[in-house]
């Protein structure tokens, strides 16, 4: 198979030849149809983060395939299904976070694409319980961005808890951002939409944007306090500036939920103005397996559109370049 692999952080991905893996006990071997990359990608390459990936490994946690191969004791899939394979690529199931709920916080997960293997490949391993199955009408394209651009936008409205009469601000709309807008307005929610370029400010608009906010011209909060202040602000965007325009932007009671990760991310907190105005500053990681399968079920019956470009997986470097430098309108998918 053919793979695109980090073997030194920060050089270019590789492009090389690999031998089909074997699955072990409860793996499936998953022949890739589409893989989608997002910026979590581009900082495993870059090793961005205080916890580094160790090279060599593949990129790719938006991964959708076909099961080719079932490792023993694995009976709840067939050959032929198709499944997401998502960044939470195994988790214990047995700590209090698993047991709770929040199985994107057990401190025993592996993350795939960063710590094992991940779908900028022909074929990729996944633990069969965590390789969620992709419903009839949902291609593989479109499924992707989902797995993880999605669910992680999904599950930060959840943790917001955006209602109906809300006034949810969405800072940053492209990959993860897109999502979001539809989300919020499932909920019934009031959007404001921030973005610094035209293409993702008209996207905003088509997607059902009450309010679009021009960062370049305009400043982010001084606009959402003269609509009343956001009850919620979702920072999708990787940019410091932007996180302090929307926690400057909320209402008294209002939550900053923080997705986005820049590589040397800070906000400073203001304590007098953070108590008096009971904000709430909340980090937000990824979604659980049955978060995906909610997102999965919206899509299915109609309710959100992926906007995406398929690219071969040869333009890989290319199109690392291509998201950092802002020209891609939502989402890249890879195809083998």
């Amino acid at each position: 198979m053919r793979a695109a692999v980090v073997r030194e952080l920060g050089a270019p991905v590789v492009l090389e030849d690999r031998v089909d893996p074997e699955p072990a006990p409860g793996q499936i071997l998953v022949r890739m149809e589409a893989s989608g990359l997002c910026h979590t990608d581009i900082h495993a390459v870059h090793g961005d983060w205080p916890v580094r990936p160790h090279p060599p490994f593949v990129p790719g946690h938006e991964g959708v395939g076909l099961v080719e191969k079932l490792g023993l004791g694995v009976t709840h899939l067939e050959i032929g299904d198709r499944v997401a394979v998502p960044w939470l690529g195994w988790a214990c199931g047995r700590c209090q976070h698993c047991l709770t709920g929040w199985e994107t916080l057990c401190l025993k997960q592996q993350n795939t694409g960063y710590g094992v293997d991940g779908g900028w490949a022909g074929s990729m391993l996944a633990w069969a319980d965590f390789a969620a199955r992709v419903p009839d009408g949902v291609t593989a394209a479109e499924a992707a961005p989902l797995t993880c651009a999605g669910v992680t936008t999904y599950k930060a409205l959840k943790v917001a808890g955006v209602g109906p009469t809300d006034l949810v601000a969405i800072s940053g709309v492209g990959g993860l951002g897109h999502l979001a807008v539809q989300y919020a307005k499932i909920a019934g929610a009031t959007v404001a939409a921030i973005d610094i370029t035209d293409e993702k400010l008209e996207l905003a608009r088509e997607l059902g944007a009450d309010i679009v906010i021009d960062a370049r011209t305009d400043d982010p909060a001084k606009v959402l306090q003269e609509h009343g202040g956001a009850d919620a602000a979702i920072g999708l965007a990787v940019d410091n500036a932007s996180f302090a325009a929307a926690y400057a932007g909320l209402r008294r009671g209002g939550r900053l939920v923080l997705v986005a990760l820049p590589a040397q991310g800070t906000i400073d907190i203001p304590v007098f103005e953070t108590v008096l105005n009971g904000t709430s500053v909340i980090g937000s990681i990824v979604g659980t397996r049955a978060d995906l399968a909610e997102v999965f079920a919206l899509h299915a019956a109609g309710r959100t559109r992926v906007i995406y470009e398929t690219r071969p997986l040869s333009t890989v470097n290319e199109a690392i370049q291509d998201v950092l430098a802002g020209t891609v309108k939502a989402r890249i998918v890879f195809t083998p």
